[in-house]
C-alpha cells in the first residue's frame, strides 16, 4: 500500500495531465476533440476547467477541513501560480501575432488577477462558513456558497475588467479577453438570446456548482478515515 501510494497514484496523475495537456487541450499538440464547436468547449472543460478546479478545489478542501487559514493560504499559493502562469501564457499567445495587435501584460489585467483572489475567498470563506463543523450538510452549504460567490465574481471581471485592447486593429479584435467574455453570453450581432445564456451558464457556474458538491463530499469522506490535520 505504501508504494501504491508513493509511486502509482502520483504516476497516473502524471500521465492524467500530460493527456489532458497534449491530447484533449485546444492547445495542445493532438488535440482529439477540435479546436471549435462542441469538441473544442468539452475540451476547454476538461483541461482548462479541470486546472481551474484543482486551483480553486485545494483551497476549499483545505478550508472545510483545517480552518479559514488553512484555506485562505493555500489559495494564495495556488492562485498565484494559477495566475503567473495564465499571465504569462496569455503573453505569449498574443506576442506571437507580431504587428497585429500592439503588446499588453496580462500581469496587469485585473481579471487574470482576480483567479488569486478567488482561490483565498473560496478556502477563506468555507472555512470560516463551517467554522471547524464537519457535518455534512454544513459542509455542503458553505462549498456551494463559496464556489458560486467566487464564479460570480470571475465572471464579472472577466465581462468588464479584462484587456481590451482599445486601438488594435484587425480581426484579433474579435479575440480581446473582453470581446470573448462578452461573446460568452451574446450571439455574433451581440444580442442575447436564451441560448446563449444557457451556455454561458454552463461554462462560467456548471464547472463551479459541480466543485461546490464534490469537494464537500470528498472532504466528509476524508473525516471518515481520520484524513484531516490535527485541530489543536
Amino acid at each position: 500500500m505504501d508504494i501504491f501510494y508513493a509511486i502509482i497514484i502520483p504516476l497516473i496523475l502524471v500521465l492524467l495531465i500530460f493527456v489532458l495537456a497534449v491530447y484533449v487541450n485546444p492547445g495542445g499538440q493532438y488535440h482529439v476533440f477540435g479546436l471549435t464547436g462542441l469538441g473544442g468547449t468539452i475540451g476547454v472543460i476538461l483541461s482548462q476547467g479541470f486546472a481551474q478546479m484543482i486551483v480553486l478545489g485545494v483551497p476549499l478542501i483545505l478550508g472545510l477541513l483545517w480552518n479559514k487559514w488553512a484555506g485562505g493560504a493555500a489559495g494564495f499559493i495556488t492562485g498565484g501560480t494559477y495566475y503567473m502562469a495564465s499571465a504569462g501564457l496569455y503573453n505569449g499567445y498574443y506576442a506571437y501575432l507580431g504587428t497585429t495587435v500592439p503588446y499588453h501584460n496580462f500581469y496587469g489585467d485585473l481579471s487574470m488577477l482576480f483567479y488569486l483572489v478567488n482561490a483565498i475567498i473560496i478556502g477563506y470563506m468555507a472555512g470560516a462558513l463551517t467554522n471547524g463543523s464537519t457535518n455534512f450538510k454544513r459542509m455542503l452549504g458553505a462549498g456551494l456558497t463559496a464556489a458560486i460567490i467566487a464564479a460570480i465574481i470571475q465572471v464579472y471581471m472577466n465581462y468588464n475588467w479584462s484587456l481590451n485592447f482599445a486601438g488594435g486593429t484587425g480581426s484579433i479584435m474579435k479575440y480581446t479577453p473582453r470581446a470573448m467574455a462578452h461573446g460568452l453570453w451574446t450571439t455574433s450581432t451581440g444580442a442575447v438570446t436564451a441560448s446563449t445564456v444557457a451556455y454561458g451558464f454552463t461554462l462560467a457556474f456548471v464547472p463551479s456548482i459541480a466543485l461546490g458538491i464534490i469537494v464537500p463530499i470528498i472532504a466528509k469522506v476524508m473525516t471518515w478515515y481520520g484524513l484531516q490535520p490535527m485541530r489543536h
